[in-house]
């Protein structure tokens, strides 16, 4: 055997050795390592690579991967010293106490003033942005002594070219670099630092991974819980600067402006949407709760600081007790999201702190009453509730119909490689320059605030979206079918879900027929009475609506295409704005289909 040949052996005997061998009995790492993480080490130890990149999905356990793969290349003198870089402040405070459980110390306090940390401790925490700021000084503490640098969420030395010169500067004379993300990839034009990138087909060149665990894969895994999405439809109306009213309906086809103006109406807390979707979460959080979660929490993801105050007024007044409110410019903010993880506490309610790492396991509800469209800030965002703590357990997220968050809802199991030559990240909404618009703390009303004024919007459970399907048919806030869908057991396995949304359906779309009774010849409805226009309009929209429903799960396509067909073939405006005499020539042609 030559000496080549018996070093390799020897290296994967020791692999195997390491990742068989008991971890430390600590609250972090007394728990075997799950098989992605035994894989991902056997293969870490075996090749000894400077770089290796692992992309799993959030709630997967990288940071306890990455504690591991620290530990063993301290135990054996590959490093001296660990440098972790995070994305926030919070996340290396997380980082910390992690490390500590695995007995590591990591000072997460380190400062580019001070420069310099106690012997006690073995590695530093900081940011991305604290290494942008003072690259040399951080590149001579790695030359000092071996280094292993962790990059968390390694996307983000890649926001901004600065921060990716400044994580090469400083980090090319590492010993060792360890790359995690379990937040997607987008398109770009600048290769990220210690990525390694081979050709595509298509003559671009695509980010390749060491180790890879997606969320279709941590799913059938039981590693992270199932999310059945609840989108909210309803009809909101606001005045323009002009003074001119509109009123349309979140989910139908509307011109981009309609879509955003009767978005951010839905989530104005001065009207009926917010309070009945905060109702219907709260209701579905005391149905877990009493289900086999007993400390299940709920957060809810808000736009800006009044908004948050204002949703969480809301709450107390539903749940009979305060939220937890964390404000992106709170000190505090890392101690309180660690005071809600460890208590029993109902509700969260958030502005900026959902980015990646955001670690609350209990997690189980929760409301996206947010403008943010962004799939990157979505990702991020549905990650904080995915992560799994017993079998049977699901992630409920309350959500905006509207097209986009549809689309993202469905296509949860997605996966993105970064990718170098293709169009520029703006065209494909994986911007991070977006990202940190959405999670930004606005105090001032922008442009587009100023443009229109909210007037109220009515809420009703327009569908239910679980495993990539579209389940149910428009009912009321409040109504008993959407009881029905809120007081879905706690704990099910996947297939128990479907099946019990498919049986759901099938009652629901049972009841509305039995409602409406096929006559031999039926009679000419009489001309409504003035003050009944209203409440016909209404009526008639909500059966159009259902009949789209029902059309879409016979046939597949988009609830916006089959109404752009329909207004194709009958004319006139969208729903929102048809008259009677349209809305009912709408409803008689698709019955006809």
């Amino acid at each position: 055997m030559s000496a080549t040949s018996g070093h390799e052996a020897a290296r994967t005997q020791h692999a195997e050795r390491a990742v068989a061998a008991p971890e430390p009995q600590s609250d972090a790492t007394a728990r075997p390592l799950r098989a992605w993480q035994r894989r991902a080490l056997t293969k870490y130890l075996t090749q000894r690579p400077k770089d290796f990149l692992a992309v799993a999905t959030p709630g997967a356990g990288k940071t306890v991967f990455g504690l591991r793969v620290a530990a063993e290349l301290l135990s054996d003198r590959t490093v001296e010293v660990i440098t972790i870089v995070t994305p926030t402040e919070h996340l290396k405070h997380q980082w910390a106490a992690s490390a500590a459980h695995a007995g590591i110390a990591i000072d997460s306090n380190f400062r580019n003033t001070t420069g310099v940390t106690s012997s006690d401790y073995q590695g530093v925490a900081v940011t991305y942005a604290q290494v942008a700021a003072h690259p040399n000084l951080h590149r001579v503490r790695t030359e000092n002594r071996k280094t292993l640098v962790i990059l968390d969420e390694i996307h983000h030395a890649g926001d901004a070219k600065s921060w990716g010169e400044a994580v090469e500067e400083a980090f090319t004379p590492a010993v060792r670099r360890l790359a995690l993300t379990g937040t997607p990839f987008r398109s770009d034009d600048s290769p990220i630092p210690f990525v390694t990138y081979e050709p595509d087909a298509d003559g671009s060149l695509r980010s390749k991974a060491d180790s890879t665990y997606n969320y279709a894969d941590a799913l059938a895994d039981g590693v992270v819980r199932p999310v059945v999405f609840l989108a909210y439809s309803g009809e909101a109306s606001w005045r323009t600067s002009a003074g001119d009213e509109f009123t349309a309906r979140l989910g139908e086809p509307l011109t981009a402006e309609q879509t955003a103006r009767a978005w951010r109406t839905a989530l104005d807390p001065g009207g009926e949407w917010v309070p009945s979707v905060l109702q219907a979460a709260d209701t579905r959080l005391t149905q877990l709760r009493s289900g086999g979660l007993p400390d299940a929490g709920g957060l809810v993801i808000a736009t800006d600081q009044d908004s948050a105050r204002a949703y969480a007024k809301i709450l107390q007044r539903i749940s009979g007790e305060q939220p937890v409110v964390v404000l992106s410019d709170d000190p505090k903010a890392t101690k309180r999201i660690g005071e809600f993880s460890e208590s029993t506490e109902r509700w969260l309610v958030a502005v900026r702190m959902v980015s990646e790492g955001v670690d609350v396991p209990r997690l189980a509800v929760g409301v996206y009453a947010t403008s943010a469209s962004t799939p990157l800030f979505f990702a991020q965002a549905i990650g904080r509730f995915v992560r799994a703590r017993q079998p049977g357990e699901t992630a409920s997220i309350f959500l905006p119909s509207v097209p986009v968050l549809l689309e993202l809802a469905s296509e949860l199991e997605a996966e993105r490689d970064h990718v170098l030559g293709k169009p520029h990240r703006e065209s494909d909404g994986w911007d991070d320059e977006l990202l940190v618009a959405a999670n930004r703390t606005e105090d001032e009303p922008g442009e587009e605030e100023k443009a229109f004024t909210s007037l109220g919007a009515s809420a009703e459970l327009d569908q239910v979206i679980y495993d990539g399907n579209s389940f149910g048919t428009a009912v009321f806030s409040g109504s008993e079918e959407e009881q029905e869908y809120l007081g879905l057991p706690g704990l099910l396995e996947p297939d128990q879900v479907r099946a019990l949304l498919r049986k759901r359906q099938e009652e629901q779309l049972a009841d509305e027929k039995r409602r409406k009774p096929q006559k031999a010849e039926p009679e000419p409805e009489p001309a409504p009475k003035p003050q009944a226009v209203g409440e016909r309009i209404h009526a008639l929209r909500k059966e159009l609506n259902t009949l789209v429903g029902v059309y879409h799960h016979r046939t597949r396509k988009p609830h916006g295409a089959i109404h752009n067909e329909l207004r194709r073939i009958c004319g006139g405006p969208p729903t929102a704005m048809a008259t009677i005499e349209q809305l009912e020539e709408r409803i008689a042609t698709l019955r006809s289909w």
